[in-house]
C-alpha cells in the first residue's frame, strides 16, 4: 500500500496538485493541515480523489470541521496523524509519542513545523514531510511517502 502525506501547503494549490498528480497511483492521500481550502479546491475539480483522501485541521484552517487527530489502522499499523499544534511538536516530540503509544500506534505523522523529520524512535516511525510551501529547512518543498507491504515499512521524504 502506498500512502502520501503532505502538509503546511498555505494557499500553494499548484504544488498540492503536482504531489497529487504525479502519485495518481497511490491508495491513500493524507493532509495534515494548513492547507485546508486548498485540498478543497483541487478536490473539487479532481473528485477522484475524494474517497482516498483524509485531511485534519492546522493551526491555520481557520473554521474547519476536521478532526484534530486521527487514528488509522492500515494493513497490520496503527497511523496516528496531526497537524502537530495540539501536540506542542514546535517544543519537541515527546507528547505527540505518547499519544502515538498510548493509542497503539507505530506510525507518527505530524506537521505544523515546516521542517522535514524522518526518523524511527522508541519504536515509532515518526514522520514530518515538510511544507509543501514554505519550508524552514533550507530545503525545497516536499512531501511524503510511505510504502506498507508485508515486508515492512518505508518511509522517504520527497521534493515537490
Amino acid at each position: 500500500m502506498r500512502i502520501i502525506v503532505i502538509s503546511d501547503t498555505h494557499g500553494n494549490v499548484n504544488n498540492l496538485k503536482s504531489v497529487f498528480l504525479r502519485n495518481h497511483d497511490a491508495d491513500l492521500f493524507i493532509h495534515l493541515g494548513d492547507g485546508e481550502r486548498d485540498l478543497n479546491t483541487f478536490l473539487s475539480d479532481h473528485t477522484e480523489y475524494i474517497d482516498k483522501t483524509i485531511h485534519v485541521c492546522g493551526n491555520c484552517d481557520m473554521y474547519s470541521m476536521s478532526p484534530g487527530f486521527v487514528i488509522l489502522p492500515i494493513s497490520g499499523h496503527k497511523i496516528f496523524a496531526t497537524h502537530g499544534h495540539l501536540f506542542a511538536v514546535k517544543n519537541g516530540l515527546e507528547i505527540i509519542k505518547k499519544n502515538a503509544k498510548k493509542n497503539d500506534c507505530d506510525i507518527v505523522l505530524f506537521g505544523h513545523t515546516h521542517v522535514r523529520c524522518n526518523r524511527k524512535e522508541d519504536g515509532l516511525f515518526l514522520l514530518n514531510p515538510g511544507s509543501a510551501s514554505y519550508p524552514n529547512d533550507s530545503n525545497k518543498p516536499s512531501f511524503g511517502h510511505i510504502d506498507l507491504s508485508s515486508v515492512g515499512v518505508v518511509i522517504n521524504i520527497a521534493d515537490v
